[in-house]
């Protein structure tokens, strides 16, 4: 049993000082994304599939899996977050599933210091769970490396998918971007607004195709306080102008902004502007 004991020690302390490098074979990842006003961050790492069948193998339906491998995954959110009509709140949580054939449960638990699924699991901390659609991917375009990302990004919603082998799941998170921004121009619109905040505002309605009516009285309110709106201001006035539906003033406005991009050298700002010139021209 002593040289048992001796030679367990003498095998970690060789491992612990080696001064070779190798690669892990899981490797971590991190991403980063903004969605709307909320930040969106997930760690986790990334075994790949090496030649093995995964799920139904490797990956076990009916069990719960840590979604990735070596420490649980995790993912944080900035502000509350809305999921399959459950709200979130803002933290941190670790992100487990159930893989089976045709559908994933997505668990968050509120414990995210975790190595793996706990062995204690505690339902009381599992602070969502909801069942998503597998989807297949086509043979060719099989994933090697397990794979998170967010995609199909707008300023209320994005998509996390879930990706390996010849799977996906792909889970839509919605955020509370349009309050966030309706509290902020009501504040401060209610007190002394900036020509920037008049056109801050107007340009977030349209983009959002909201309340186009105030888009335009506040663009144009910013206009008139700009004493030299550069050729950028211009040309969201006049896309304000033509979602009201004013498209001769729209075509005036794009005229003076086309004028100042062509003096600024901004390719992209010229064929913007001749292309909505001709089809404003035609309405």
């Amino acid at each position: 049993m002593r040289l048992i004991l001796i030679t367990t020690l003498f095998f970690i302390s060789f491992v612990g000082f080696s001064q070779i490098k190798t690669p892990a074979a899981s490797t971590s990842s991190k991403l980063e994304q903004t969605v709307g006003l909320t930040e969106i961050d997930i760690e986790y790492n990334r075994p790949s599939k090496k030649g093995r069948a995964i799920f139904g193998n490797l990956v076990p339906y009916g069990k719960k899996w840590r979604t990735g491998a070596n420490s649980s995954t995790k993912i944080s959110f900035s502000t509350d977050v809305e999921i399959s009509g459950t709200t979130v709140k803002n933290g941190t949580y670790s992100i487990f599933s159930i893989p089976n054939e045709n559908e994933w449960d997505i668990i968050l638990y509120s414990d995210a210091e975790l190595w793996s699924v706990p062995a204690d699991w505690d339902d009381n901390k599992i602070v969502f769970q909801s069942k998503f659609k597998v989807n297949k991917i086509g043979s060719g375009n099989e994933i090697e490396t397990f794979t998170i990302s967010i995609n199909n990004i707008t300023s209320n919603n994005a998509d996390i998918i879930f990706a390996w082998d010849d799977t996906y799941v792909k889970v839509r998170i919605d955020v509370p971007t349009s309050q966030i921004v309706d509290k902020s121009i009501k504040e401060v619109m209610g007190g002394s607004p900036k020509s920037s905040d008049y056109y801050a505002a107007a340009v977030y309605y349209r983009q959002e195709n909201i309340k186009l009516d105030v888009a335009l009285k506040w663009i144009n309110k910013a206009m008139e306080m700009t004493e030299n709106p550069r050729f950028f201001q211009l040309r969201q006035q006049s896309l304000i102008l033509a979602a009201n539906g004013m498209y001769e003033e729209a075509i005036n406005v794009a005229r003076r902004s086309l004028r100042l991009s062509i003096r600024a050298g901004n390719e992209d700002y010229v064929k913007m502007n001749n292309d909505s010139i001709e089809e404003w021209s035609n309405q």
